[in-house]
């Protein structure tokens, strides 16, 4: 059995088997028209590890802004609008830093274990993560960026690299010992096993209404690894409902995909200079072409802004 993590009490799965070649993008729920035309301006959110991890923001034309240095902890999120970081310290503080401003929003979180990290709200507003303190393992907490208004949203054993779909409705995340995807409701509080998958090591994004999921498969085979955020990976497509794996039509080497509010999905290819990220409409057409900033090549993908 392929195990990962295993300090951590927290587990269980679901598999995917090889995709069949080319097929459309299923349709998502769609936001608001004004989302649906409007082509994204290439701005993103990337991390990078050199000498502790720094998170950055790059524009088209503005070249890099730094959001923050969450230092050695890899446990860490960028906000949909680009201006927050969330991190938790390896004495489990959950910090969150906008411009120059840094506090303190909750305690008694479990730091230095790297999968455990939090995710923000669509709306910026809130951060999410798993509170071994209070209360009881695997329970998924949300608190306002100022540290008020803490509550319980439920409990899961997908504690791991948590995403939070556009429209607020579920988190997903993978469990503790790589076997399996759970998405939480935070309506009912109420988990469930994501069908179709059966090893995991990454989740990065949820579509609007929450039916399809992107996320790292492993095979048996495959080191579970540690569960630090990766600087890229092959992304498999998930529908949770039917478990079937869905192809992402888009040539070249994928690295990461990224949904959008409206349904759309950024698909990210490597380049030998640098990155692209191919735009597909809720068709799988592809719509949209941008170039990543060089520096970002070997960065990990956080956030895909407006």
């Amino acid at each position: 059995m392929h195990k990962t993590l295993a300090a951590m009490t927290l587990g269980a799965g679901v598999l995917l088997a090889a995709a069949p070649a080319a097929a459309a993008v299923p349709a998502a729920r769609v936001a608001t028209v004004a989302e649906v035309s409007a082509p994204i301006s290439g701005a993103a959110v990337y991390a990078v590890h050199q000498r502790g991890y720094t998170v950055s923001k790059y524009g088209p034309g503005a070249g890099s802004t730094v959001l923050a240095r969450p230092g050695d902890s890899p446990q860490f999120a960028a906000s949909p609008d680009g201006r927050k970081v969330a991190w938790i310290t390896a004495g489990g503080l959950l910090r969150v830093r906008e411009g120059a401003k840094v506090t303190t929003a909750a305690r008694g979180l479990q730091g230095g274990t790297p999968c455990l990290s939090p995710v923000w709200s669509p709306d910026s507003r809130r951060v999410a993560y798993v509170h071994v303190g209070r209360n009881p393992a695997g329970s998924v907490s949300a608190v306002n960026a100022d540290g008020t208004g803490e509550r319980v949203l439920g409990s899961t054993r997908g504690v791991c690299h948590l995403a939070w779909s556009p429209d607020g409705r579920y988190l997903a995340g993978y469990a503790g010992t790589t076997e399996g995807v759970y998405r939480l409701d935070v309506k009912t509080g109420k988990a469930a096993k994501v069908k179709g998958v059966t090893l995991a090591g990454h989740v990065q994004s949820l579509s609007p209404g929450g039916r399809y999921v992107v996320v790292r498969t492993l095979r048996a085979s495959d080191p579970g690894g540690d569960g630090t955020w990766p600087e890229w990976f092959t992304p498999t497509l998930v529908d949770t409902v039917t478990g079937r794996k869905v192809p992402i039509g888009v040539k070249g080497r994928q690295i990461g995909a990224f949904h959008l509010a409206d349904g759309r999905l950024v698909v990210r290819v490597a380049g030998s200079a640098g990155n692209t990220l191919v735009v597909l409409d809720r068709t799988g057409r592809v719509v949209q072409r941008l170039s990543e900033p060089v520096a970002a090549r070997n960065q990990a993908l956080l956030q895909v802004l407006r």
